[in-house]
């Protein structure tokens, strides 16, 4: 099921419907395929509209003030912001563009919002090196946290794995968390922890909805904005395979 979960959204996303529109169009010698094609690469690449997109995604949340979060039971940094690096005998982790769900967590925590600091085990069956929370605790205790304030799950793939890792780990019914992830990812994660009866407090960060004045350069295609605009179907997909099974 990992795997569907994974490769779904890379045969719906908009690259893929490109190459079968233009492989038809070539097949069966009709330009309005291949014309179709270019058309949907083009709106696909423009930053007007992968950005409405990414807005979409973040409409519900709002960045929040750490004095305005309730104390809970816990902290919970979801996976999802680590990249491995250099060859086999060597290798490193990086942060990728998700890094503020690290350091939210360790604000919240710094802040006394709760003793609790727990990082999930995130590892992909073709991950190569340690699981991601492994490599976040060692580095949470080198900015202060203490080992024993440190909880890890099992590992896991996906956000139900992270949900059920984390009832395992707080079994009271009327336990609390705040649960850190990134703004367009937060709906379905809260679903999911909700599904699983953990009292749920949001707090979204890693905000992909840019503010800017509108400029020609919404308007001129680029491969970034291809990369949102697939991103967008991946999270669609994402959320509407959590809403069939919850």
């Amino acid at each position: 099921m990992i795997y569907l979960h994974k490769i779904l959204p890379l045969i719906f996303s908009p690259l893929m419907l490109v190459i079968g529109l233009i492989i038809l169009g070539i097949i069966f010698n009709l330009r309005k395929f291949s014309l179709i094609g270019v058309i949907v690469l083009i709106l696909s690449s423009l930053p007007i509209i992968s950005n409405k997109f990414i807005a979409y995604l973040e409409k519900d949340y709002q960045p929040i003030e750490i004095a305005d979060v309730e104390n809970a039971d816990a902290i919970v940094v979801l996976s999802g912001m680590i990249k491995t690096i250099g060859d086999e005998e060597n290798l490193k982790y990086e942060f990728t563009d998700s890094l503020d769900r690290f350091f939210a967590g360790l604000d919240l925590f710094n802040n006394f919002k709760s003793p609790i600091l727990i990082l999930t085990m995130g590892k992909l069956p073709w991950s190569i090196g340690i699981a991601e929370g492994e490599y976040l605790k060692k580095l949470a205790i080198k900015y202060g946290v203490s080992e024993e304030n440190i909880i890890l799950t099992n590992e896991v793939q996906n956000t139900d794995q992270e949900a059920e890792a984390i009832k395992k780990i707080l079994v009271n019914d009327d336990a609390k968390i705040i649960l850190v992830t990134s703004a367009y990812h937060m709906p379905r994660a809260e679903k999911v922890f909700k599904a699983v009866n953990l009292n749920v407090i949001p707090f979204p960060v890693d905000f992909r909805n840019y503010r800017s004045k509108s400029n020609i350069i919404d308007f001129i295609p680029s491969s970034d904005s291809l990369s949102r605009t697939s991103h967008f179907i991946r999270e669609m997909i994402g959320r509407l395979y959590y809403n069939l099974k919850y």
